[in-house]
C-alpha cells in the first residue's frame, strides 16, 4: 500500500483499513487547477498540508469547489523533491484524538507543487498572470516577515533583492512582490494576498514588507511608480488579516508505526538539507480555528463551508490577540522554556507538573485574560478552558517543548510584550504580573544551555541565539554571583519585546527571578515553587 495516485484506485483496500479517500475526480481536479488556478500557497510544510489543504478537500468532497491548490516552496526544495513528488502530491492526514485513537484521510487537494527555481519561477510567473487567480496565501513562519536583523540592517537576501530588483529575488517577501509586479503588468489583475501565519497583524506585516520592497524598487526606477498605487488600492490587491490555530507538531514515529501497521509503506520521516523534519504524513490535533478578514477583490472559495470564520478586520484582530497574547501562544512559550529546563520531552507530560500548570494557568487566566477584548465569535475563557483542559494534556499529541522553543526571540514580544503594553495603557498595576516576568527570566536561563540538573541542554534554533548568548557572557548557571547586570542588554531591546522592559518595574523583577534561577541544581524548580 504505497501512497500514490495509481494505488488509490484500489479503494476497498484503503477503506478496509479505515483510511478515508477523496470523493472527487483527482486527475480532473488537477488538470483544471493547473489550467485555471484560483489559489496558490507559499510554504509547503505541515500546517499547509494538515490544515489548509484539508479545508479545500472538504469543499471538493462536497462539490463546492472544482479546483485545488498549487503549493509553492521558496526555502526548502527538499520538501517538494522528497515529500511531494514521490507521493504524487498526496498526504496522509492523521488526526490524533485524546483517547489515543487516530483518524486517517488521504488529502489530494494539492494539484501541483512548484519550487522557486529556474523552472518554478517561470511557472509561478505564469500562474500570477492568470485572471482566475483569487488568492495567494502564505505559511512562512513569523520570522519570514522580517526584513531586518536585530541591528536594524537589512538581511543579506533582502539587501540583494533591493539591489537586483524584481528579476532576481530570493527572500520570500521579495518573491511575493516580484510576482505581484507580474500581475500588475498583466493588466492590474486583482488578488488577495493572505498571511495565514501565527503572528500578530499578519496581513499588516505582509503588506508593510511588500510595500517596503516595492518602494525601494520604485525609487531606483526598477518598477513603475504606478505599481505602488496598484498595491495600495484594496480593490486590486488586499492583504487580509487572519488568525489561525491548529497544532501540527513534527511527525511522530509512533504514528508512522501505526500507519505501517495498517500496511501503508514509505512513511519514514526525512530530514531535509534545510533541517526540516517532515514525513509523508501529518499528525495533528483535532481542534482547529481560522478567522479571516473578508477582503477578496477577485472572489474566494466558499471556505466558510469548511469551518472558516469570515469577518471584519477588528474581529480578526481581537481573535488573533486573544490567542497570541493570552489564551494559547504565551502558555505554549512559557511551558516550552520551563519544559526544556526541567527535562520534559512532551508537552502532554508537562501538564502533570504542578508548577508548570500553575504557571500557565496564572499566565492565561490571571494575567492575560483581563486585558484581552472578546471577539464575540469565540469566547476567550472557553478557549483557554479547551487549551488547558483538552488540547495540551492530549497524551497522543507528540509535541515537544524543544520544537515550540524554536525562534523564541521572534515571538516573545508578541506573546508577553503586548500584555505588558496593555497593562501600561490601561494603567493597571504591573506588580500583579508574576508569570510573565517568570517566563522571560526562564528564557534567559534557558539561553545558557544547561538544564535544572546541570546537564548540557541543546538550545533550539533562533536567529538571535548567538547574539543573545553573547550578551549573557560570564553568567554561570550555578553561580548567582556571576550575574553582573548582563540581562538589561537584552531586556532593553525594543525589537525583541516591543518596549524597553528596564524602564518598567518588571525589569528588576525579571533580574531577581533570573538570579534565583542561577542557584545551582534544582533552582528552576525551587523558583517556580516559591513564586507560584
Amino acid at each position: 500500500m504505497k501512497v500514490n495516485l495509481s494505488n488509490l484506485n484500489n479503494r476497498d483496500c484503503w477503506t478496509a483499513r479505515a483510511i478515508r479517500l477523496p470523493l472527487y475526480n483527482i486527475s480532473g481536479m488537477a488538470d483544471l487547477t493547473r489550467a485555471e488556478p484560483i489559489w496558490v500557497h507559499f510554504g509547503a510544510g505541515n500546517i499547509f498540508r494538515g490544515f489548509i489543504a484539508g479545508m479545500q478537500q472538504q469543499l471538493l468532497n462536497k462539490g463546492l469547489a472544482e479546483r485545488g491548490i498549487i503549493a509553492a516552496e521558496t526555502f526548502d526544495f527538499d520538501i517538494i523533491d522528497r515529500i511531494y513528488k514521490p507521493y504524487d502530491n498526496l498526504v496522509i492526514n492523521v488526526t490524533l484524538n485524546a483517547d489515543a485513537t487516530i483518524d486517517c484521510e488521504i488529502t489530494a487537494s494539492i494539484a501541483e507543487a512548484v519550487k522557486w527555481d529556474s523552472d518554478g519561477i517561470d511557472r509561478l510567473s505564469e500562474i500570477f498572470t492568470q485572471p482566475n487567480l483569487q488568492m495567494a496565501s502564505l505559511t512562512i513562519t513569523e520570522k519570514g516577515y522580517s526584513l531586518r536583523g536585530a541591528d536594524g540592517a537589512y538581511l543579506p537576501d533582502v539587501e540583494a533583492d533591493a539591489r537586483g530588483g524584481p528579476g532576481n529575488v530570493r527572500h520570500i517577501i521579495g518573491v511575493i512582490t516580484a510576482l505581484l509586479y507580474k500581475r500588475y503588468n498583466a493588466g492590474g489583475l486583482p488578488l488577495a494576498v493572505v498571511s495565514l501565519d501565527n503572528c500578530q497583524h499578519n496581513g499588516g506585516r505582509l503588506c508593510s514588507g511588500v510595500m517596503e520592497v516595492a518602494g525601494i524598487w520604485a525609487e531606483k526606477g526598477l518598477v513603475s511608480e504606478h505599481f505602488l498605487e496598484y498595491l495600495q488600492d484594496g480593490h486590486t490587491v488586499s492583504f487580509p488579516w487572519s488568525m489561525i490555530d491548529k497544532i501540527t507538531p513534527r511527525p511522530d514515529e509512533s504514528v508512522g508505526e501505526m500507519l505501517a501497521g495498517k500496511g501503508v509503506e514509505g512513511m519514514t520521516p526525512v530530514i531535509t538539507g534545510r533541517k526540516t523534519f517532515i514525513a509523508p504524513f501529518v499528525n495533528a490535533e483535532r481542534p482547529s480555528y481560522l478567522v479571516i478578514e473578508d477582503s477578496f477583490p477577485n472572489g474566494r472559495p466558499p471556505l466558510e463551508q469548511a469551518g472558516v470564520y469570515f469577518t471584519d478586520r477588528e474581529t480578526v484582530n481581537k481573535a488573533e490577540r486573544m490567542k497570541v497574547t493570552a489564551c494559547l501562544n504565551p502558555l505554549h512559550t512559557a511551558m516550552s522554556i520551563y519544559g526544556c529546563l526541567l527535562g520534559y520531552k512532551r508537552i502532554s507530560d508537562e501538564m502533570r507538573d504542578p508548577q508548570i500548570t500553575a504557571l500557565i494557568k496564572r499566565l492565561g487566566y490571571d494575567e492575560g485574560l483581563p486585558v484581552v477584548a472578546d471577539p464575540a465569535i469565540l469566547s476567550p475563557k472557553a478557549f483557554i478552558d479547551e487549551v488547558i483542559g483538552e488540547r495540551l494534556p492530549n497524551p497522543f499529541m507528540p509535541d515537544t517543548p524543544q520544537r515550540i522553543a524554536t525562534d523564541t526571540s521572534q515571538k516573545i514580544g508578541i506573546r508577553f510584550g503586548e500584555t505588558i503594553k496593555s497593562y501600561i495603557a490601561e494603567n493597571r498595576d504591573l506588580s500583579r504580573l508574576i508569570a510573565i516576568p517568570l517566563s522571560i527570566a526562564g528564557w534567559l536561563r534557558y539561553l545558557l544551555g544547561m538544564d535544572d540538573a546541570g546537564s548540557v541542554m541543546e538550545v533550539s534554533p533562533d536567529p538571535l541565539k548567538t547574539e543573545l548568548q553573547g550578551q549573557l557572557t560570564g553568567v554561570v548557571w550555578n553561580n548567582p554571583l556571576s550575574y553582573r547586570g548582563q540581562a538589561p542588554h537584552i531586556l532593553s531591546n525594543t525589537r525583541i519585546f516591543g518596549l524597553d522592559l528596564t524602564k518598567t518595574i518588571l525589569g528588576g523583577r525579571i533580574e531577581a527571578y533570573f538570579t534565583s534561577l542561577l542557584e545551582g541544581p534544582g533552582a528552576v524548580r525551587r523558583t517556580l515553587q516559591r513564586n507560584l
